[in-house]
């Protein structure tokens, strides 16, 4: 059986619950790698990483390097010395460093590799309607998610599953992969597979734009797209009541789906209906109901306490 002495590197709270379960399961951690502090909000006060955070509160040595290749930064990694490094939701690391360590440099991705490539694999999952993803470990090399993959872990998405609530299931299960393949590391019983190279499916980083609802496209492509954006960055429009245009996130959504009819055929996309309970779009085959929103400069609210606020014009819509 091997001595392993890990450094684990990442930044959210995804990677947190992850270290957390390294540390119960008794693995020595002698050093975490996270992202440099940076002043954060509308005070600009200086914000930590939650993973900094957590690796301070239970004594580790923290490292937070802006250049990943600096001679400074590498001979502080040395010192360390490492003879395994764990990567949860970090940066690219240049090749240096992920063949520093003996045993290896092993990746958690959120999702089934090697579909759902880069950085937001549990966004796009829902977004694209899938029902099935889960998470893989694998030996980083010189390209993004391309490495041999090493376990995987399946986990159904249900209907009306939002990202906050994908990403909670896989934290856990994740967490339970990355101490599963640390114990084959240490055992010496690590089988390896190639990732085939066909066409995939990618998870790009999300911007605002790409969070944009265009409301000519199909009922149920704009409620995953809510879903696969909620809680965060958020699915938005633009509000248009009477004159006034006015940003309009939308956060928690369901839908109903009607055939075309004399009485709806008339009903313009985008058009927003609204009653002393109910706020709802309609789109090209149904409705979609709006639950939880947020007008630009104000607080996220339900759909009952902004219906008892807010003025509606004539021919309110969203575009």
């Amino acid at each position: 059986m091997r001595d392993l002495r890990i450094i684990f590197m990442g930044t959210p709270e995804f990677a947190v619950h992850i270290l957390k379960g390294i540390l119960e399961n008794k693995y020595k951690v002698v050093g975490v790698i996270t992202a440099p502090d940076k002043p954060a909000g509308r005070g600009r006060k200086v914000h930590q990483s939650a993973v900094k955070k957590f690796a301070v509160d239970n004594g580790l040595t923290v490292l937070q390097p802006t250049n990943l290749k600096s001679k400074y930064f590498l001979e502080e990694l040395k010192n360390l010395q490492a003879n395994l490094q764990v990567v949860v939701a970090f940066r690219m690391l240049p090749k240096v460093v992920w063949q520093m360590p003996k045993y290896g440099t092993f990746n958690l991705h959120a999702s089934l590799l090697p579909e759902y490539r880069g950085a937001a694999p549990i966004n796009w999952s829902i977004i694209n309607g899938e029902s099935i993803t889960g998470v893989t470990t694998f030996f980083i090399d010189e390209k993004i998610d391309t490495g041999e993959i090493i376990l995987q872990k399946e986990c159904p998405i249900k209907e009306n599953e939002t990202a906050g609530e994908l990403h909670d299931k896989l934290m856990e299960i994740g967490s339970k992969l990355v101490t599963k393949t640390i114990k084959r590391i240490q055992n010496k019983t690590v089988k390896t597979k190639a990732q085939p190279n066909r066409k995939l499916k990618h998870a790009p980083k999300i911007f605002k734009e790409t969070c944009k609802i265009d409301w000519n496209d199909t009922l149920d492509n704009i409620y995953n797209k809510v879903r696969g954006l909620s809680p965060y960055p958020v699915a938005w429009t633009t509000l248009v009541n009477g004159d006034i245009e006015t940003e309009l996130k939308i956060h928690l959504v369901r839908k109903e789906k009607v055939q075309k009819t004399e009485n709806t055929q008339s009903l313009e996309i985008g058009t927003v209906i609204h009653s002393k309970k109910e706020l709802k779009i309609v789109t090209k085959n149904g409705f979609l109901i709006v639950d939880r929103l947020q007008i630009s400069g104000k607080r996220k609210m339900d759909a009952q306490s902004f219906l008892n606020g807010f003025h509606f014009n004539k021919d309110t819509k969203v575009c």
